[in-house]
Protein backbone atom coordinates (compact mmCIF):
# COMPACT_ATOMS: atom_id res chain seq x y z
CA UNK A 1 0.00 0.00 0.00
CA UNK A 2 1.14 3.38 -1.21
CA UNK A 3 2.29 5.61 2.08
CA UNK A 4 0.95 9.38 1.54
CA UNK A 5 3.86 11.35 2.69
CA UNK A 6 1.65 14.50 2.52
CA UNK A 7 -0.16 13.33 5.75
CA UNK A 8 1.29 15.63 8.49
CA UNK A 9 0.16 15.79 12.45
CA UNK A 10 -2.41 18.61 11.71
CA UNK A 11 -2.99 18.52 8.04
CA UNK A 12 -1.86 17.71 4.53
CA UNK A 13 1.03 18.91 3.07
CA UNK A 14 3.56 18.37 0.58
CA UNK A 15 5.60 19.02 -2.95
CA UNK A 16 3.52 18.55 -5.94
CA UNK A 17 3.41 16.34 -7.83
CA UNK A 18 5.20 13.60 -6.02
CA UNK A 19 3.57 13.78 -2.78
CA UNK A 20 0.44 15.07 -3.31
CA UNK A 21 -1.55 15.54 -6.76
CA UNK A 22 -4.78 15.56 -8.54
CA UNK A 23 -5.22 11.68 -7.82
CA UNK A 24 -4.31 11.92 -4.29
CA UNK A 25 -6.33 14.45 -4.05
CA UNK A 26 -9.56 12.64 -5.28
CA UNK A 27 -9.12 9.87 -3.02
CA UNK A 28 -8.33 12.39 -0.25
CA UNK A 29 -11.94 13.32 -0.99
CA UNK A 30 -13.23 9.72 -1.26
CA UNK A 31 -11.63 9.26 1.95
CA UNK A 32 -13.20 12.38 3.82
CA UNK A 33 -16.38 11.92 2.62
CA UNK A 34 -16.36 8.07 3.56
CA UNK A 35 -14.85 9.04 7.26
CA UNK A 36 -17.24 11.73 7.88
CA UNK A 37 -20.64 11.02 5.70
CA UNK A 38 -21.24 14.66 5.55
CA UNK A 39 -23.87 16.23 3.53
CA UNK A 40 -23.04 19.49 2.66
CA UNK A 41 -19.11 20.45 2.58
CA UNK A 42 -17.57 23.67 2.08
CA UNK A 43 -14.27 23.83 0.20
CA UNK A 44 -11.77 26.40 -0.98
CA UNK A 45 -8.38 27.31 -2.03
CA UNK A 46 -5.24 29.56 -1.72
CA UNK A 47 -3.37 31.49 -4.38
CA UNK A 48 -1.04 29.01 -5.58
CA UNK A 49 -1.07 27.77 -9.02
CA UNK A 50 -1.63 24.26 -8.52
CA UNK A 51 -4.26 24.64 -6.37
CA UNK A 52 -7.67 25.29 -8.17
CA UNK A 53 -6.31 21.60 -10.44
CA UNK A 54 -6.46 19.93 -6.51
CA UNK A 55 -9.70 21.83 -5.57
CA UNK A 56 -11.55 20.27 -7.91
CA UNK A 57 -9.96 16.76 -8.20
CA UNK A 58 -10.79 16.73 -4.49
CA UNK A 59 -14.04 18.06 -5.22
CA UNK A 60 -14.77 15.58 -7.84
CA UNK A 61 -13.89 12.78 -4.72
CA UNK A 62 -16.20 14.43 -2.97
CA UNK A 63 -19.19 14.59 -5.59
CA UNK A 64 -18.34 11.08 -6.71
CA UNK A 65 -19.32 10.18 -2.87
CA UNK A 66 -22.39 11.62 -3.28
CA UNK A 67 -21.87 14.88 -1.21
CA UNK A 68 -22.87 18.37 -1.71
CA UNK A 69 -20.39 20.66 -2.55
CA UNK A 70 -20.27 24.39 -1.61
CA UNK A 71 -17.50 26.07 -3.21
CA UNK A 72 -16.01 29.50 -2.14
CA UNK A 73 -13.44 29.68 -4.76
CA UNK A 74 -9.77 31.48 -3.70
CA UNK A 75 -9.81 32.18 -0.21
CA UNK A 76 -8.02 32.39 2.77
CA UNK A 77 -8.31 28.81 5.59
CA UNK A 78 -10.08 31.56 8.04
CA UNK A 79 -13.08 31.84 5.19
CA UNK A 80 -13.45 28.04 5.32
CA UNK A 81 -13.81 28.03 9.01
CA UNK A 82 -16.58 31.04 9.02
CA UNK A 83 -18.53 29.36 5.62
CA UNK A 84 -18.11 26.15 7.67
CA UNK A 85 -19.53 27.26 10.85
CA UNK A 86 -21.92 29.72 9.62
CA UNK A 87 -23.89 28.04 6.73
CA UNK A 88 -23.92 25.13 9.08
CA UNK A 89 -22.00 22.78 6.48
CA UNK A 90 -21.02 19.43 7.66
CA UNK A 91 -17.53 20.11 7.18
CA UNK A 92 -14.62 22.00 5.19
CA UNK A 93 -11.78 21.38 3.26
CA UNK A 94 -9.46 24.18 2.37
CA UNK A 95 -6.76 23.49 -0.15
CA UNK A 96 -3.43 25.61 1.08
CA UNK A 97 0.47 24.97 2.32
CA UNK A 98 0.25 28.25 3.82
CA UNK A 99 4.03 29.77 3.96
CA UNK A 100 5.44 26.63 2.33
CA UNK A 101 7.35 26.94 -0.72
CA UNK A 102 5.63 27.82 -3.93
CA UNK A 103 6.02 23.35 -5.06
CA UNK A 104 4.19 22.73 -2.04
CA UNK A 105 0.45 22.03 -1.40
CA UNK A 106 -1.68 21.19 0.83
CA UNK A 107 -5.19 20.60 2.86
CA UNK A 108 -7.23 21.18 6.51
CA UNK A 109 -9.54 19.64 7.14
CA UNK A 110 -12.57 20.37 9.55
CA UNK A 111 -15.92 18.76 10.50
CA UNK A 112 -19.18 20.36 11.46
CA UNK A 113 -18.84 23.72 13.64
CA UNK A 114 -15.38 23.98 12.39
CA UNK A 115 -14.03 21.23 14.66
CA UNK A 116 -10.17 20.48 13.28
CA UNK A 117 -9.86 17.38 12.46
CA UNK A 118 -5.98 16.14 12.92
CA UNK A 119 -3.74 13.00 13.50
CA UNK A 120 -5.95 11.60 16.35
CA UNK A 121 -9.18 12.98 15.47
CA UNK A 122 -9.67 10.86 12.37
CA UNK A 123 -6.90 12.50 10.24
CA UNK A 124 -4.89 9.25 10.48
CA UNK A 125 -8.08 7.18 9.34
CA UNK A 126 -8.62 9.48 6.26
CA UNK A 127 -5.06 8.86 5.20
CA UNK A 128 -5.32 4.99 6.13
CA UNK A 129 -8.51 4.89 3.56
CA UNK A 130 -7.29 7.07 1.04
CA UNK A 131 -3.83 5.02 1.14
CA UNK A 132 -6.02 1.73 0.21
CA UNK A 133 -8.00 3.49 -2.63
CA UNK A 134 -11.09 1.07 -1.45
CA UNK A 135 -14.39 3.35 -1.46
CA UNK A 136 -17.79 2.31 -0.96
CA UNK A 137 -20.12 3.32 -3.78
CA UNK A 138 -21.63 6.73 -3.34
CA UNK A 139 -25.17 7.94 -2.81
CA UNK A 140 -25.53 9.11 -5.99
CA UNK A 141 -24.01 12.38 -7.85
CA UNK A 142 -23.31 14.98 -5.48
CA UNK A 143 -23.44 18.65 -7.05
CA UNK A 144 -21.28 21.66 -6.88
CA UNK A 145 -22.87 25.73 -5.84
CA UNK A 146 -20.86 28.83 -5.58
CA UNK A 147 -21.38 29.92 -2.25
CA UNK A 148 -20.63 33.66 -1.81
CA UNK A 149 -19.66 33.97 1.44
CA UNK A 150 -17.68 37.33 1.59
CA UNK A 151 -20.89 39.80 2.24
CA UNK A 152 -21.47 37.31 5.91
CA UNK A 153 -17.68 37.38 6.63
CA UNK A 154 -16.88 40.84 6.18
CA UNK A 155 -20.03 41.57 8.31
CA UNK A 156 -18.71 39.56 11.37
CA UNK A 157 -15.08 40.84 10.88
CA UNK A 158 -16.45 44.36 11.04
CA UNK A 159 -18.15 43.37 14.43
CA UNK A 160 -14.57 43.14 15.96
CA UNK A 161 -13.85 47.13 15.71
CA UNK A 162 -16.13 50.12 16.90
CA UNK A 163 -15.48 51.64 13.66
CA UNK A 164 -17.09 55.37 15.29
CA UNK A 165 -14.05 55.45 18.06
CA UNK A 166 -11.78 54.33 15.08
CA UNK A 167 -9.14 56.95 14.62
CA UNK A 168 -7.57 57.51 11.13
CA UNK A 169 -4.37 55.67 11.69
CA UNK A 170 -2.13 54.91 8.79
CA UNK A 171 -1.35 51.27 8.27
CA UNK A 172 0.95 49.56 6.11
CA UNK A 173 -0.39 46.12 4.98
CA UNK A 174 2.03 43.06 3.33
CA UNK A 175 -0.21 40.74 1.89
CA UNK A 176 2.80 38.50 0.21
CA UNK A 177 1.05 38.30 -2.70
CA UNK A 178 -0.64 35.65 -0.72
CA UNK A 179 -4.87 36.32 0.08
CA UNK A 180 -4.81 38.29 2.64
CA UNK A 181 -5.00 41.88 -0.36
CA UNK A 182 -8.43 40.62 -1.68
CA UNK A 183 -9.95 40.99 2.17
CA UNK A 184 -7.95 44.30 2.94
CA UNK A 185 -9.49 45.62 -0.26
CA UNK A 186 -13.39 44.38 1.37
CA UNK A 187 -12.89 45.97 4.20
CA UNK A 188 -11.51 49.09 3.42
CA UNK A 189 -14.26 51.22 2.04
CA UNK A 190 -16.10 50.52 5.44
CA UNK A 191 -12.48 51.67 7.77
CA UNK A 192 -11.28 55.02 8.30
CA UNK A 193 -7.58 53.87 7.81
CA UNK A 194 -4.97 54.50 5.33
CA UNK A 195 -3.71 51.17 3.77
CA UNK A 196 -0.43 51.63 1.94
CA UNK A 197 -0.53 48.25 0.00
CA UNK A 198 2.47 46.50 -0.12
CA UNK A 199 3.21 42.81 -2.42
CA UNK A 200 -0.47 43.02 -2.50
CA UNK A 201 -2.41 41.65 -5.58
CA UNK A 202 -2.17 37.83 -5.37
CA UNK A 203 0.69 35.41 -7.22
CA UNK A 204 1.00 32.27 -6.68
CA UNK A 205 4.50 32.81 -8.18
CA UNK A 206 5.54 34.34 -5.24
CA UNK A 207 7.74 36.60 -7.06
CA UNK A 208 8.60 38.33 -3.64
CA UNK A 209 9.53 35.20 -2.35
CA UNK A 210 7.18 32.89 -0.26
CA UNK A 211 5.17 35.04 2.18
CA UNK A 212 6.19 34.01 5.41
CA UNK A 213 6.87 37.07 7.37
CA UNK A 214 9.41 34.93 9.97
CA UNK A 215 12.09 35.14 7.50
CA UNK A 216 13.72 38.30 8.41
CA UNK A 217 14.54 39.10 5.29
CA UNK A 218 10.54 39.27 4.22
CA UNK A 219 10.67 42.24 6.69
CA UNK A 220 12.03 44.67 4.87
CA UNK A 221 9.54 45.72 2.69
CA UNK A 222 7.11 46.43 5.55
CA UNK A 223 9.56 48.28 7.20
CA UNK A 224 10.29 50.31 4.08
CA UNK A 225 7.42 51.25 3.62
CA UNK A 226 6.53 52.32 7.55
CA UNK A 227 9.68 54.44 7.72
CA UNK A 228 8.73 55.67 3.51
CA UNK A 229 5.11 56.62 4.75
CA UNK A 230 5.35 57.44 8.38
CA UNK A 231 2.64 54.42 9.31
CA UNK A 232 1.13 53.81 12.57
CA UNK A 233 1.42 50.24 12.26
CA UNK A 234 2.41 48.04 10.22
CA UNK A 235 0.80 44.43 9.56
CA UNK A 236 2.04 41.46 7.24
CA UNK A 237 0.50 37.73 6.92
CA UNK A 238 1.73 34.50 5.27
CA UNK A 239 -0.17 33.11 2.27
CA UNK A 240 -3.43 31.90 3.76
CA UNK A 241 -3.79 34.47 6.05
CA UNK A 242 -4.33 32.47 9.19
CA UNK A 243 -1.55 34.55 11.14
CA UNK A 244 -0.65 38.52 11.13
CA UNK A 245 2.73 39.86 12.16
CA UNK A 246 2.70 43.41 14.00
CA UNK A 247 5.20 46.13 13.26
CA UNK A 248 5.67 49.20 15.47
CA UNK A 249 5.65 52.96 13.70
CA UNK A 250 9.16 52.30 14.12
CA UNK A 251 9.25 49.25 11.97
CA UNK A 252 10.20 47.02 15.13
CA UNK A 253 9.11 43.39 14.24
CA UNK A 254 6.67 42.63 17.08
CA UNK A 255 6.86 39.12 18.68
CA UNK A 256 3.19 37.26 18.63
CA UNK A 257 4.26 36.64 22.44
CA UNK A 258 3.63 40.01 23.10
CA UNK A 259 0.39 40.35 20.93
CA UNK A 260 -1.15 37.39 22.85
CA UNK A 261 -0.76 39.36 26.25
CA UNK A 262 -1.98 42.31 24.58
CA UNK A 263 -5.13 40.64 23.42
CA UNK A 264 -5.80 38.46 26.15
CA UNK A 265 -5.54 41.55 28.73
CA UNK A 266 -8.67 43.26 26.69
CA UNK A 267 -10.65 39.91 26.80
CA UNK A 268 -9.92 39.07 29.98
CA UNK A 269 -11.08 43.08 31.04
CA UNK A 270 -13.92 42.48 28.37
CA UNK A 271 -15.54 38.83 30.49
CA UNK A 272 -14.21 38.71 34.23
CA UNK A 273 -13.05 35.22 34.94
CA UNK A 274 -12.79 34.35 31.58
CA UNK A 275 -10.38 31.48 30.39
CA UNK A 276 -7.32 32.21 28.04
CA UNK A 277 -5.29 29.48 26.54
CA UNK A 278 -1.92 29.63 25.60
CA UNK A 279 1.02 27.87 24.20
CA UNK A 280 3.74 26.61 26.45
CA UNK A 281 6.87 28.19 24.53
CA UNK A 282 6.96 31.32 26.52
CA UNK A 283 4.62 31.84 28.73
CA UNK A 284 5.16 34.22 32.10
CA UNK A 285 4.03 37.42 30.63
CA UNK A 286 0.60 35.88 29.06
CA UNK A 287 0.41 34.37 32.83
CA UNK A 288 1.22 37.56 34.71
CA UNK A 289 -1.14 39.49 32.22
CA UNK A 290 -4.41 37.24 32.53
CA UNK A 291 -3.96 36.69 36.61
CA UNK A 292 -3.57 40.01 37.46
CA UNK A 293 -6.89 40.90 35.27
CA UNK A 294 -8.64 38.15 37.24
CA UNK A 295 -8.33 35.35 34.29
CA UNK A 296 -7.63 31.79 34.04
CA UNK A 297 -4.43 31.23 31.74
CA UNK A 298 -4.63 27.90 30.83
CA UNK A 299 -1.22 26.40 28.87
CA UNK A 300 -1.70 23.94 26.06
CA UNK A 301 -0.29 21.86 23.67
CA UNK A 302 1.29 24.08 20.67
CA UNK A 303 -0.79 23.22 17.57
CA UNK A 304 -4.01 24.71 16.08
CA UNK A 305 -5.77 21.30 16.98
CA UNK A 306 -5.15 21.12 20.38
CA UNK A 307 -5.43 24.59 20.88
CA UNK A 308 -9.17 24.70 19.62
CA UNK A 309 -9.76 21.17 21.40
CA UNK A 310 -8.98 22.75 24.95
CA UNK A 311 -10.22 26.28 24.28
CA UNK A 312 -14.07 24.23 23.62
CA UNK A 313 -13.49 21.87 27.01
CA UNK A 314 -12.56 25.32 28.75
CA UNK A 315 -15.26 27.41 27.01
CA UNK A 316 -12.15 30.09 26.37
CA UNK A 317 -12.79 33.56 25.14
CA UNK A 318 -9.33 33.84 23.51
CA UNK A 319 -6.39 31.75 22.82
CA UNK A 320 -2.76 33.07 21.44
CA UNK A 321 0.29 31.53 20.34
CA UNK A 322 3.39 33.15 20.25
CA UNK A 323 3.58 31.93 16.64
CA UNK A 324 1.33 34.45 15.45
CA UNK A 325 -1.92 31.79 15.76
CA UNK A 326 -5.17 34.03 17.93
CA UNK A 327 -8.13 32.06 18.39
CA UNK A 328 -11.68 33.73 18.91
CA UNK A 329 -14.43 31.59 20.93
CA UNK A 330 -17.16 33.96 18.87
CA UNK A 331 -14.82 32.80 15.63
CA UNK A 332 -15.85 29.09 16.02
CA UNK A 333 -13.07 28.92 18.35
CA UNK A 334 -10.81 29.23 15.11
CA UNK A 335 -7.81 30.87 13.80
CA UNK A 336 -8.25 34.12 12.70
CA UNK A 337 -5.58 36.73 10.74
CA UNK A 338 -7.81 39.05 9.95
CA UNK A 339 -9.63 39.79 13.81
CA UNK A 340 -6.09 40.60 15.06
CA UNK A 341 -5.43 43.28 13.64
CA UNK A 342 -8.72 44.73 13.76
CA UNK A 343 -8.96 44.36 17.68
CA UNK A 344 -5.02 46.04 17.95
CA UNK A 345 -6.34 49.22 15.67
CA UNK A 346 -9.07 49.36 18.30
CA UNK A 347 -6.78 48.87 21.45
CA UNK A 348 -5.17 51.56 19.64
CA UNK A 349 -7.65 54.12 19.17
CA UNK A 350 -9.64 53.94 22.30
CA UNK A 351 -6.51 54.05 24.39
CA UNK A 352 -5.25 57.05 22.17
CA UNK A 353 -1.58 54.80 22.39
CA UNK A 354 0.92 53.71 19.76
CA UNK A 355 1.40 49.85 19.45
CA UNK A 356 5.12 50.55 21.01
CA UNK A 357 3.05 52.32 23.96
CA UNK A 358 0.82 49.25 24.15
CA UNK A 359 3.65 46.23 24.37
CA UNK A 360 7.08 48.38 25.38
CA UNK A 361 6.39 47.41 29.49
CA UNK A 362 5.78 44.25 29.07
CA UNK A 363 8.66 43.14 26.71
CA UNK A 364 11.19 44.96 29.34
CA UNK A 365 9.51 43.09 32.13
CA UNK A 366 9.63 39.57 29.90
CA UNK A 367 12.60 39.56 27.76
CA UNK A 368 12.09 36.79 25.18
CA UNK A 369 14.85 35.38 22.42
CA UNK A 370 11.56 34.72 19.62
CA UNK A 371 11.81 30.97 18.46
CA UNK A 372 14.85 29.46 16.97
CA UNK A 373 15.30 27.21 14.97
CA UNK A 374 18.32 24.50 14.69
CA UNK A 375 18.64 22.08 11.92
CA UNK A 376 19.60 19.00 14.08
CA UNK A 377 20.75 15.18 13.44
CA UNK A 378 19.46 13.91 16.42
CA UNK A 379 16.99 15.80 17.80
CA UNK A 380 15.79 13.45 20.83
CA UNK A 381 19.28 13.08 21.76
CA UNK A 382 20.11 17.27 22.15
CA UNK A 383 17.22 17.58 23.87
CA UNK A 384 17.88 14.82 26.30
CA UNK A 385 21.28 15.93 26.78
CA UNK A 386 20.03 19.71 27.48
CA UNK A 387 17.80 18.04 30.33
CA UNK A 388 20.59 16.60 31.82
CA UNK A 389 22.64 19.65 31.70
CA UNK A 390 20.16 21.55 33.06
CA UNK A 391 18.21 19.22 35.54
CA UNK A 392 20.02 20.16 38.46
CA UNK A 393 19.21 23.50 38.38
CA UNK A 394 15.38 23.15 37.36
CA UNK A 395 13.10 24.74 39.79
CA UNK A 396 9.71 22.79 37.45
CA UNK A 397 10.39 20.93 34.40
CA UNK A 398 6.97 19.63 32.36
CA UNK A 399 6.45 18.11 29.03
CA UNK A 400 3.51 19.67 27.61
CA UNK A 401 5.09 20.18 24.83
CA UNK A 402 8.83 18.91 24.30
CA UNK A 403 10.82 20.47 27.31
CA UNK A 404 10.02 23.06 29.69
CA UNK A 405 12.49 23.92 32.58
CA UNK A 406 12.18 27.06 34.56
CA UNK A 407 14.40 28.81 37.31
CA UNK A 408 14.50 31.42 39.19
CA UNK A 409 14.89 34.13 36.70
CA UNK A 410 14.39 32.45 33.61
CA UNK A 411 12.58 29.54 31.85
CA UNK A 412 13.27 27.74 28.08
CA UNK A 413 11.13 25.76 26.15
CA UNK A 414 12.34 23.26 23.51
CA UNK A 415 10.94 21.15 21.16
CA UNK A 416 10.83 19.35 17.86
CA UNK A 417 8.94 20.50 15.38
CA UNK A 418 5.49 18.58 14.26
CA UNK A 419 6.06 20.48 10.96
CA UNK A 420 9.35 20.73 9.85
CA UNK A 421 12.55 18.36 10.68
CA UNK A 422 13.91 21.23 12.71
CA UNK A 423 13.87 21.80 16.86
CA UNK A 424 12.79 24.89 17.88
CA UNK A 425 14.17 27.17 21.12
CA UNK A 426 12.52 29.75 23.44
CA UNK A 427 14.21 31.44 26.06
CA UNK A 428 12.55 34.27 28.48
CA UNK A 429 13.49 35.87 31.36
CA UNK A 430 12.11 38.50 34.03
CA UNK A 431 13.16 41.44 33.16
CA UNK A 432 16.93 40.49 32.63
CA UNK A 433 17.93 41.10 28.88
CA UNK A 434 21.26 39.73 29.12
CA UNK A 435 20.64 37.05 31.32
CA UNK A 436 17.99 35.85 28.74
CA UNK A 437 20.25 36.26 26.01
CA UNK A 438 23.86 34.77 27.82
CA UNK A 439 21.11 31.30 28.61
CA UNK A 440 20.11 31.80 24.76
CA UNK A 441 23.96 31.64 23.40
CA UNK A 442 24.99 29.05 26.14
CA UNK A 443 21.88 26.47 25.21
CA UNK A 444 22.41 26.93 21.26
CA UNK A 445 26.12 26.21 21.63
CA UNK A 446 24.56 23.17 23.62
CA UNK A 447 22.52 22.26 20.72
CA UNK A 448 24.63 22.76 17.97
CA UNK A 449 23.20 21.80 14.55
CA UNK A 450 22.56 24.21 11.58
CA UNK A 451 20.31 27.34 11.22
CA UNK A 452 16.47 26.20 10.05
Amino acid sequence: MEDLLCFKAYDLRGRIPDELNEDIAYRVGRAYATFLTPRRVVVGHDIRLSSPAISEALIEGLTDSGVEVFHIGECGTEEIYFATAHFEMDGGIMVTASHNPADYNGMKLVREQSIPISGDTGLNDIKQLAQAGQFPPGAGKGGVTELNHRPAYVARLLGYLDIGAARPLKIVTNAGNGGAGAVIDLLEPYLPFQFIKVHHAADGDFPNGVPNPLIEDNRAPTIDAIGEHQADLGIAWDGDFDRCFFFDASGRFIEGYYIVGLLAQAFVEREANSAIVHDPRLTWNTIDIVERAGGRAICSKTGHAFIKERMRAEDAIYGGEMSAHHYFRDFSYCDSGMVPWLLVAGLMSVTGKTLAQLVDERMAMYPASGEINRRIQDPAATISAIETRYGAEALETDRIDGLSMVFEHWRFNVRMSNTEPVVRLNVESRGDAALMQARTRELLELMGGEPA
